[in-house]
């Protein structure tokens, strides 16, 4: 059997279940147990009986066990059993424990002959077993009965595989001996999980049951279809026996007698029966757990030092201690400071690599959000044209004007400036709305103490939008200072003069470009270099622009788009003269082709703003309007330049500024308010003991780390008493496992064997 340090571990391990076992799932560390596995009525509940020497398991027909059992037995002077759902309640009548069972499995299952996955536990104390831990699981079956669920079987499979699956569970598989050994759906199962066979221990029951002139002697011998840790052959109570209240101790001696003389099993007789299986199953328990200790003890170790400084401070705060809730909301308040300024300034001990936050969405609305808003307003070319030429036309009135009018370019400005009132807030609004996100995400740690958490929010959040409003006056008062004066003197302005004298010299694009209608007559397209300007459309040889082919007024030109060709890769548009002259040579068109969308689109911009418009424009504003005066045209386009030049220096302004703003006014001023005055208006409220005020969650959270933290540091100490002179029994040697396959070819030809795990 072993030194007392190894009979001593079982139930070692049984305090280690009891000490986490309070703690529920969270400490679960998968304890060493015997799992007993086996179908209906293959004799598991006798051989569990049997070990006790007592009744109390219930019987019946069709499932009996339809919740896990845990059963554990611990050797001692008295005989009594306990159970886990009811503590301090010692059951001396065995019916007593029976019924016990039977009421906690129908609490959770009702009478339907349902079953649960969760366990009842039982300890059992008793003069005549050995320390054992095993769980009696239900037994398999196929067909549902009575008001059974259709999925039982796998209901069943499920419930036995979550714990024969565990590397430090040993399996009993349970197998009739009248039934086909190949067949035995405990064998199936065990062999699914434990390939090599480390942890299975085969059990043949009911080998008194077996027709005459037949035995199970090569099965028990390990040599028909062998296990790497064997069989044992038991032999439990006839349901005659069972019926007529046959004593276990009797039925034991009759077992031992049975195996003693029958002329099959009398030379194996010390290696059968409910002891020795009970010794073996100690002996195999113990040598099991002693290898499992070493994980067991790192497992817990590094549990109880991820808890260590949670449960510190938990242990601190006393919820009746006026001075420890004081302390401990000076602690929240100063944490929350700097969660915030970390959050905001991107100095945070744990970085987001999954999305951004804090500061950093800030900075990207700062560079990126706010930017393409002022773009926006940019990119309307043609509504910004149109404004100008209705400007210079009501500034001129009846008149003709000769010169480009002042008026017009100041009342474009204004005009522009003053839509940049509508981005300036709207990024007001979301570098706001960013603050108030992340004080959510710092005052979350407050959840604990809900009181206390909505009066900071309040009270931030209250601070926030003043900050914001006093932002957004000095913003509008940025954007009204602008107004006030337009500085047409500002030295990157390029002024009325300046422009006037390099407007005829002006080039508004250049590129490659090919002309595709011209080409045709001539073997084919031709690629040349073209420079547009704001007052004609010249092509030269190639880029380095000696050799001009050509240079084409744009006064009453047009373009047109042209449909692309079916197998032309080419984007193309067309260029007429209103006045249906030529526009080159003989030519009343010229067809112009680009490589991609993108250029087209950049050429039709360009040609815009040299006063090129499209086609469809004179059909829409058929009526109202029409580019046809050249000169008109060149004023429009010279306000043009100069709104751009202007504009440039606006832009540029209020993207300099805006961020610097806000960051005066909001961030940096939040910042300020949470690291110097929240404490002081929280202690303002009058209310500061009922701030500190625990959720009933933040209570029961409290409790149960303490109560995890406890049974870790027990269950340390247990197996710290566990002796390092114990030893263990080596494990035997592989054994040929090709059975499985070579049966099931016997039982069914058609349908070859596929056992995860057999070789």
């Amino acid at each position: 059997m072993g030194n007392r340090g190894m009979e001593d571990l079982i139930p070692l391990v049984n305090r280690l279940q009891e000490a986490l076992g309070t703690v529920g799932q969270s400490c679960s560390l998968h304890l060493p147990q015997i799992a007993v596995v086996g179908g209906q009525s293959a004799g598991k509940s006798s051989v569990l009986e049997n070990f006790v020497g007592r009744d109390f398991l219930p019987r019946g027909s069709g499932i009996v066990t339809r919740r896990p059992l845990i059963l554990q037995l611990l050797n001692s002077s008295a005989e009594y059993g306990e159970f886990f759902h009811c503590k301090g309640r010692k059951f001396t009548d065995f019916g007593d424990i029976r019924r016990e069972i039977e009421s906690e499995t129908r609490r959770l299952t009702g009478s339907n002959k349902g079953i649960s996955p969760v366990p009842i536990t039982l300890k059992i104390y008793s003069p005549h077993v050995l320390n054992l831990t095993l769980v009696d699981l239900p037994g398999i079956t196929k067909v549902p009965v009575g008001d059974q669920p259709a999925d039982i079987e796998y209901q069943i499979r499920d419930i036995i595989m979550q714990y024969i699956c565990k590397e430090n569970c040993l399996i009993l598989a349970v197998t009739p001996a009248n039934t086909d050994l190949a067949n035995s759906d405990a064998l199936k199962l065990a062999k699914d999980v434990d390939p090599q066979g480390q942890r299975t221990i085969g059990v043949i029951t009911k080998l008194d049951l077996m027709d005459k002139g037949t035995d199970a002697k090569e099965i028990l011998e390990n040599r028909l279809l062998p296990l790497r840790r064997g069989y044992i052959g038991i032999v439990n109570r006839s349901q005659k026996d069972i019926d007529g209240n046959k004593d276990i101790m009797a039925a034991l001696e009759s077992e031992r007698d049975f195996f003693l003389f029958h002329p099959a099993y009398k030379h194996i007789a010390e290696r059968m029966g409910t002891p020795y299986l009970q010794r073996i199953l100690n002996q195999q328990l113990t040598n099991h757990i002693r290898e499992a200790l070493p994980a067991f003890r790192s497992h817990l170790q590094s549990q109880l030092l991820a808890l260590n400084k949670k449960a510190e401070e938990y242990r601190k705060f006393s919820p009746d201690d006026a001075s420890r809730r004081t302390k401990t909301l000076l602690q929240l308040v100063q944490r929350l400071a700097v969660d915030f300024e970390k959050l905001i300034e991107g100095s945070g001990d744990k970085v987001d690599t999954v999305t951004l936050s804090g500061g950093a969405r800030i900075n990207q609305i700062f560079h990126e959000r706010f930017p393409s808003e002022l773009v926006k307003i940019e990119s309307d070319e043609r509504k910004l044209r149109q404004e100008i030429n209705y400007a210079i036309r009501n500034i001129h009135g009846v008149r003709t004007g000769l010169f480009t009018p002042d008026m017009a370019f100041e009342a474009i400005v204004k005009k522009q400036i003053t839509s940049l009132k509508g981005p300036c807030i709207k990024f007001i609004d979301m570098v706001s709305q960013e603050l108030i996100t992340t004080v959510y995400q710092c005052i979350s740690k407050l959840s604990a103490f809900p009181q206390l958490r909505e009066e900071t929010e309040r009270i931030i959040i209250t601070e926030i939008r003043e900050q914001e409003n006093k932002c957004r006056e000095q913003v509008l008062l940025l954007i009204d200072i602008q107004l006030a004066y337009i500085n047409t003197k500002h030295e990157d302005f390029i002024g009325f003069t300046n422009f006037l004298f390099l407007a005829d010299f002006q080039v508004i694009q250049k590129g490659w470009l090919t002309i595709s209608n011209i080409g045709i007559m001539k073997g084919g397209a031709k690629e040349f270099w073209f420079i547009l300007s704001t007052e004609s459309l010249s092509w030269y040889k190639d880029g380095e622009e000696k050799e001009k082919k050509y240079m084409l007024p744009l006064d009453n030109l047009k373009l047109r788009d042209v449909e692309k060709g079916f197998m032309s890769s080419k984007f193309v548009f067309a260029i007429f003269n209103t006045e249906l002259r030529n526009v080159y040579k003989d030519y009343k068109c010229l067809e112009l082709a680009c490589n991609s969308q993108e250029e087209l689109d950049s050429w039709k911009a360009s040609l815009l703003r040299a006063g090129v418009y499209p086609e469809r424009d004179a059909e829409q504003e058929s009526g109202a309007q029409s580019f046809t005066d050249p000169q008109l045209e060149r004023q429009v386009e010279t306000i043009r330049n100069l709104v751009d030049s202007y504009m440039s220096i606006i832009y540029k302004t209020v993207r300099d500024l805006m961020p610097k703003t806000i960051m005066h006014l909001m961030i940096n001023s939040v910042k300020e308010f949470i690291s110097s005055e929240l404490l002081a208006q929280l202690y303002a409220l009058g209310e500061s003991s009922a701030l500190m005020d625990e959720s009933p969650e933040q209570k029961q959270h409290r409790e149960e780390v303490l109560r995890k933290h406890s049974a870790l540091k027990e269950a340390l100490t247990v197996i710290g008493e566990i002796s390092s002179s114990t030893f263990t029994t080596p494990l035997p040697p592989p054994v040929d496992s090709s059975w499985i396959q070579h049966q099931r070819y016997k039982s069914d030809a058609r349908q070859p064997p596929a056992i995860p795990g057999v070789k």
